[in-house]
């Protein structure tokens, strides 16, 4: 029996499959089985996926019903002590599996293990540094605050504590991730690995980058977890929320935004202000109305003409820098 299970759901994934899959064989750690679901692809997904020749490989195929089902699919099929899940266009390094896995042995009261990320381009480049935030144990309020952990092909887990829980949640549309590590953190221990073991790729065609969908996903998973929590911890919801929206407006223009994603940005500036009025006080803010009035005003092209030709004034990544995610002396464990 392996040690470990690792299920990739794949849907029309034939530009990254092959490199995703290789970043798994390649680990250190190498006592594991390879549970590709293929979620109906029209693409050449399942034909490269079966040129790749390793005995550690299964692969199951069904009709599309959306990665929250594959999800849990690989997870019914698991036959590892520890399970770990990675999206079909991200990567790994050769190293995560062995040391989230010595995390987990090390600290045996922890049920989940959890690195750092960078994010990459669509062609695989280094693009910018994700979270580097390490806290161990009970992580419910800082989790609560900010999804930390930032996507989900990060987590090892025990397989028994994630199939306590039902598994992923198959009525989200997105941002299921992070509602499985809230309702892991609920009941479980986490120990963070400080180093940068998952590459996350930022596409422009992913479920995340469509920020209506993002909002209302994120939404539903604060309400109903916040209806869980112990009423002393309600006021970290409006950091929750503050963190939510600068991250929306953010993603709003990370890449090609149109008329529809303008105008959701509006309500987003006006959330983050709402919930941090210290925004109005910082340079990014400017930047994201220059974004937004351009793209509202302009046709879309024209729109992303001028974006490229004032790239400083339009660049809002800064508003990651202002995410807050620390509050020792407010949160009461």
């Amino acid at each position: 029996m392996p040690i470990i299970s690792v299920i990739i759901p794949a849907y029309n994934a034939e530009k990254t499959i092959q490199e995703t899959v290789q970043s798994v064989l390649n680990q250190t750690f190498t006592d594991f089985e390879l549970l590709i679901v293929d979620d109906g692809s029209k693409d050449a997904t399942l034909d490269i996926i079966k040129r790749i020749s390793d005995p550690r490989i299964q692969v199951s195929s069904y009709p599309n019903a959306g990665a929250n089902i594959s999800r849990n699919r690989g997870l019914a099929q698991a036959a590892g002590e520890y399970v770990s899940f990675l999206d079909a266009d991200d990567l790994w390094t050769p190293d995560k599996l062995e040391a989230q896995l010595n995390a987990l042995q090390t600290n045996t009261q922890a049920a989940v293990a959890y690195s750092w990320t960078d994010c990459i381009d669509e062609s695989g480049q280094f693009s910018r540094h994700g979270g580097s935030v390490t806290v161990n144990g009970n992580v419910l309020a800082e989790l609560l605050i900010i999804n930390f952990l930032s996507n989900g092909s990060n987590a090892l887990i025990r397989k028994q504590a994630i199939a306590e829980l039902g598994g992923f949640d198959e009525s989200l549309s997105a941002c299921q991730d992070w509602d499985m590590w809230l309702r892991l953190a609920a009941k479980y221990e986490f120990v963070g690995v400080p180093y940068p073991h998952i590459l996350y790729r930022v596409s422009t065609n992913s479920i995340s980058s469509n920020v209506v969908v993002l909002e209302q996903a994120v939404l539903t998973v604060i309400e109903r977890v916040f209806s869980q929590t112990p009423a002393s911890w309600y006021y970290l919801k409006k950091y929750s929320l503050g963190n939510m929206y600068k991250y929306l407006l953010f993603k709003a223009f990370d890449g090609y935004p149109n008329r529809q994603t303008g105008q959701a940005a509006i309500r987003f500036l006006w959330q983050t202000l709402k919930y941090d009025p210290s925004m109005l006080r910082v340079r990014v803010t400017w930047k994201v109305l220059f974004n937004i009035m351009i793209t509202n005003l302009l046709p879309t092209q024209q729109a992303q003409k001028l974006r490229q030709k004032m790239k400083g004034t339009s660049n809002v990544s800064a508003l990651l820098a202002h995410l807050r995610f620390n509050f020792p002396e407010l949160i009461q464990k």
